[in-house]
């Protein structure tokens, strides 16, 4: 699984030094890098969205059978069988989307943690030997988290091959929060993660919502249905509070790098929804 990963985090590696070649800046070349991942995704991103959309008009549809055949849970999985059928779905068609979103959420995490190795290609004899350089004239910081992320602050002046410009509007995007807490901009990021998750997903719950109004209005069991809003709109909350929690958990023992990542991404997101949403309404 980790020679996996670190395939991608290799290919996002030169990616992201390519572009850091150009704009001599970790923080913009991450935020390009971004822009660009999202682009490149962006056919997936169409596709999944119009799968969102057309789950949701075929819960109706199976609503309807479990009513009809309630009882008979074997006539129930037929129907619903050719219910995806029909309608040309896959019942796992959602776990693809996922697991790219995995896969670069991992890769990122490798890349952020280890630069010299996927952005700057440097061999592993090199690192090592900066490595116990670094714990020689430190001894009492037996521990080092980032062996990488030190050898860029204590070795970077030195040696050009080691050096990478992390310095962002006044944040060092090498910081790791957890290991700065008296620093109060070490929070600036994944604060502003933290904002950006909850707008995004007060945007999708709310467009969620909308439809599902919509629903209940054409509806003749109106009772039912709302209930069933309540619960949908009950669990988007508690999902909307619980995912930026565990994101920055992570985001705060990570360097900044991977919490700037994850705010750019998040706002391309939600722009992205916002036009995605509106363009597959007029197509409908």
């Amino acid at each position: 699984m980790g020679e996996f990963i670190g395939f991608f985090s290799t290919i996002f590696g030169y990616v992201l030094n390519f572009i850091y070649e150009i704009v001599k800046n970790y923080g913009l070349a991450i935020i390009i890098f971004s822009v660009i991942i999202k682009i490149v995704l962006l056919p997936l991103s169409i596709k999944q969205q119009k799968t969102l959309k057309k789950s949701s008009k075929m819960q109706e549809e199976m609503k309807k059978i479990q009513e009809k055949y309630k009882g008979n849970q074997e006539k129930i999985n037929q129907e619903t069988l050719d219910l995806y059928k029909r309608e040309k779905m896959s019942p796992f068609s959602g776990c693809f989307s996922a697991i790219i979103q995995l896969i670069l959420i991992l890769a990122m995490f490798f890349l952020v943690s280890k630069p010299l190795t996927f952005m700057k290609q440097i061999d592993e004899e090199t690192i090592s030997n900066y490595e116990q350089e670094i714990r020689a004239e430190n001894p009492e910081n037996a521990r080092i988290s980032y062996p990488e992320i030190s050898i860029i602050k204590e070795k970077g002046q030195e040696d050009p091959n080691v050096n990478i410009n992390m310095n962002f509007l006044g944040l060092d995007l090498s910081s790791v929060p957890t290991q700065n807490v008296s620093d109060f901009r070490v929070y600036v990021i994944p604060i502003l993660y933290v904002i950006s998750s909850i707008v995004s997903m007060k945007i999708t719950s709310n467009m969620t919502n909308n439809k599902k109004k919509e629903e209940v209005i054409e509806n003749e069991n109106k009772d039912k249905e709302k209930n069933e809003l309540d619960a949908v709109a009950q669990a988007n909350k508690s999902m909307m509070w619980m995912m930026p929690i565990m994101s920055v958990t992570i985001a705060l023992v990570a360097p900044l790098g991977l919490a700037l990542y994850w705010l750019v991404n998040n706002i391309l997101i939600t722009i992205e929804k916002i036009v995605l949403n509106k363009f597959l309404v007029k197509e409908d």
